[in-house]
């Protein structure tokens, strides 16, 4: 490798530098904090753990996208974590299962994959998560939309959407209400996903076709899935989504797309996707799930906010104060207990105006510069 190129980073991962790193610093505090005040448990689960132990966690979950190798402890294959639900229900199901239920924990941290998604060029990224262990009930799912839109809402999103799902729908409506041969369900599904009108037909999904149009604003889409529900299959997990939807209110723009599966490995029966305005992408998603090895029910959701750092502005930097030699020390001390930022001179040398600083110590009071 030439000197050039040696400290090129590899594809798909970025250095943060001061500006951008602070303001994530500051969106993880006020996702947390709000998780926190909701009575979610911090857990901080390892950055490496045995491939088969995350893989037994959740159905759908691909290894094959993680970075493994081999431990030369046990000489077992480790794995570099690409998903902390998967992690918490570990914990959820080991260390934790005496624990009253429903039990609520909370993350944050980075994760990596070794192929980056083609709508995502990330290899890394910051995930931020709240996980509901316990129960997949209505309440519970919108207690967790609920608390993902006000948790970005404090990190500082703005013109937030929820678009609302059903992972499971072509299997629910497989079983009686739309037949479909074992061997037709997963064609079905992935001509639903690609909303390709031909390609269902083709795959034997013709009856699957006004799917693709209830989708849309919410109050319009699920009266045309109600319309499509004929024999009833779908009447709970309609009255479901309205529930959801009320919950939500006016707080967030509700839409529905039922056979939305991308991101949706291992959901059941509902799931959401997350939006804001000026924001590339999605910030995240979440839904009701099932952890491996217990069979527990639980319901949760992950942020990806590294696309929210980019899209804040930085137009009101923090006030920081310029400590010139021989400073009142005290007078420092106070300040930064109530809040202030400062930056000690080393020196007679240092300038005041490469600094940074907008307020120098004047006496015990700052005084802007």
């Amino acid at each position: 490798m030439t000197e050039s190129t040696s400290d090129l980073l590899p594809e798909g991962l970025q250095d943060r530098l001061p500006a951008d790193a602070a303001k994530a610093a500051r969106i993880m505090r006020a996702v947390m904090d709000a998780m926190d005040a909701h009575g979610y448990d911090c857990v901080r689960p390892p950055l490496v753990e045995f491939e088969k132990s995350l893989a037994m966690r959740m159905s759908g979950l691909n290894t094959r996208k993680m970075f493994r190798f081999t431990d030369p402890s046990s000489l077992r294959t480790l794995a570099l974590r690409s998903d902390i639900t998967v992690q918490v229900g570990r914990i959820a199901a080991t260390v934790m299962k005496g624990e009253a239920r429903p039990l609520r924990l909370c993350y944050a941290g980075d994760i990596a994959v070794m192929r980056a998604d083609q709508l995502d060029p990330a290899r890394q990224r910051l995930q931020l998560g709240a996980e509901l262990i316990g129960s997949d009930t209505v309440a519970a799912a919108g207690e967790v939309v609920s608390l993902a839109i006000e948790a970005l809402e404090a990190a500082g999103a703005k013109g937030i959407s929820v678009d609302l799902t059903l992972p499971d729908l072509v299997d629910t409506l497989a079983e009686k209400a739309l037949p479909l041969d074992a061997g037709a369900i997963a064609a079905v599904r992935r001509e639903l996903d690609t909303k390709d009108a031909g390609g269902l037909k083709a795959a034997g999904g013709e009856a699957y076709l006004p799917l693709l149009y209830a989708t849309g604003p919410f109050a319009d889409a699920i009266e045309r899935l109600r319309a499509i529900d004929a024999g009833g299959a779908l009447a709970s997990r309609i009255k479901g989504l309205e529930q959801v939807a009320a919950r939500i209110g006016n707080r967030a723009r509700v839409t529905l797309d039922p056979t939305e599966r991308h991101g949706f490995e291992y959901q059941s029966w509902f799931g959401f996707t997350i939006y804001a305005e000026g924001v590339r992408g999605s910030l995240g998603r979440g839904g009701t799930y099932r952890i491996g090895g217990t069979d527990e029910a639980a319901t949760g959701f992950s942020l990806y906010v590294d696309p929210l750092v980019d899209a804040l502005s930085d137009d009101n930097p923090r006030d920081s104060l310029f400590l010139p030699l021989g400073h009142d020390t005290e007078a420092a001390a106070r300040l930064r207990a109530i809040g202030w930022r400062t930056v000690a001179a080393l020196s007679e040398d240092d300038d005041i105006a490469v600094s940074g600083c907008t307020h120098t110590l004047s006496g015990t009071e700052p005084k802007k510069l």
